[in-house]
């Protein structure tokens, strides 16, 4: 039989079990992420090998581009807090000092550990340092309307971080290029680091404003043209126009995109419009997660695993339990619930946009010894990301809601007579 049908019948069953278990699922230490991961391991060479095939880094890159910009403007569309420094208090801490932290942490870890060059230190840690936007929902917000502190916190994080580290991949991508900084740093300075991350912002509000407004436009009139089975398709536009449009100004598509969801999400007159878009962008985001992570397991290969193996325990041993959780409790010095402050360190999880930032890197000139040995440690870490966390994520954020909930009953009594 066709390799084709049976790959089908697999996805299929895989497609019906997650779907009809998903309620005996949520309540297990597993992740949909590390079943995904499992699956594709039994899907590749090492399993049934029913996939063969190993995608060029290019095809890689789009797809998992795509992947993230879905995601991003998702992550957008559920952020409903008023625009000033107090409300992305969380967000302003993380992506400001954590991030940096995180990424001049592991430059430092790879200069020492694995004997890299600074640039190319710089390009492993911002490779690594963002958190991923598409296999943390279990502690992302659920709604617009939760306003619960970590996962508003995890959520803008991972939809600022993915693009926020952009500078710091060009910056290790010109050094390995020319390794005298002084050639090009002011034009990283300017260009890559000022320009793309105004240049994101301007477009994500200017796209998703002018869309909306077109949206609304044709409502109000008289001829109602749309038809409602395509009314969704609005919000893939969005993203298509809104990334599409920044990287042709040489802006910064992943920043411009998490902005058009949030302008997106603040601009339609009625709630319902936005609520639509974000449930039909999470069905698409879970889908495509799925044919992700199957992808990965199934390209994962033992020998050079293996072979990097002590390398990849060492940086992410120390990014998981040290750098992570080290980074977030220095950023969130102030706040005091301190579990929150422990969670933020905790839920540092890699996975799509780290694989993005990886297979862009190999695009732009990573190749021979050096970019096997970081993609064999980005990808293993990602995979230790998945079944790590994939395992805790589940009963740790049960266990935090019924902390919450406890701390919310001890609170009510003063906020009634207040």
């Amino acid at each position: 039989m066709d390799n084709y049908i049976l790959i089908l019948l697999v996805i299929g069953s895989l497609l019906l079990f997650v779907t009809l278990g998903s309620g005996w699922i949520s309540r297990l230490p597993l992740s949909y992420a590390l079943i995904y991961l499992i699956i594709g391991i039994i899907l590749g060479p090492y399993g049934i090998q029913l996939i063969k095939i190993r995608p060029d880094a290019d095809f890689l890159e789009r797809l998992t581009e795509f992947v993230v910009i879905v995601s991003l403007f998702s992550c957008g569309l559920k952020m409903n807090r008023p625009l000033n420094a107090l409300a992305w208090n969380s967000t302003i801490r993380l992506i400001g000092f954590l991030m940096p932290i995180s990424i001049f942490a592991l430059a430092f870890l790879d200069q020492w550990l694995l004997g890299l060059e600074f640039g190319t230190a710089v390009l492993l840690g911002a490779i690594l340092a963002p958190t991923d936007p598409v296999l943390a929902s279990e502690v992302q917000i659920k709604h617009p309307e939760d306003g619960d502190e970590l996962r508003f916190g995890l959520t803008s994080e991972g939809g600022l971080n993915d693009a926020l580290a952009f500078p710091f991949v060009y910056f290790g991508l010109y050094w390995l290029k020319d390794s005298n900084w002084q050639n090009w740093f002011k034009d990283w300075v300017l260009v890559d680091l000022i320009w793309a991350s105004a240049a994101g912002m301007i477009m994500g509000i200017l796209v998703a404003k002018a869309v909306v407004w077109l949206d609304q436009r044709l409502h109000l009139s008289n001829i109602d043209s749309l038809d409602e089975l395509m009314e969704d398709f609005i919000a893939l536009s969005i993203i298509f126009l809104t990334y599409s449009l920044t990287e042709l100004v040489n802006g910064y598509g992943f920043l411009a995109v998490f902005v058009a969801g949030i302008v997106t999400q603040r601009s339609y007159r009625t709630p319902e419009k936005p609520h639509n878009q974000l449930e039909f962008i999470e069905r698409l985001e879970k889908l495509l997660e799925v044919g992700t992570i199957l992808l990965l397991g199934s390209i994962l290969r033992f020998e050079p695993i293996l072979f990097y193996l002590s390398q990849s325990l060492m940086i992410a041993g120390l990014l998981f339990f040290v750098i992570r959780p080290l980074g977030a409790w220095i950023s969130t010095i102030g706040d005091r619930f301190v579990l929150r402050r422990f969670l933020f360190g905790w839920f540092g999880i890699r996975g799509v946009g780290s694989l993005y930032y990886l297979f862009y890197a190999f695009g732009k000139g990573l190749k021979g010894e050096l970019g096997e040995q970081i993609a064999w440690i980005t990808l293993t870490t990602i995979a230790l990301s998945v079944i790590i966390h994939g395992i805790t994520t589940t009963p740790i954020m049960n266990w935090y809601e019924r902390q919450m909930e406890k701390r919310q009953a001890k609170l009510a009594p003063y906020i009634k007579i207040k």
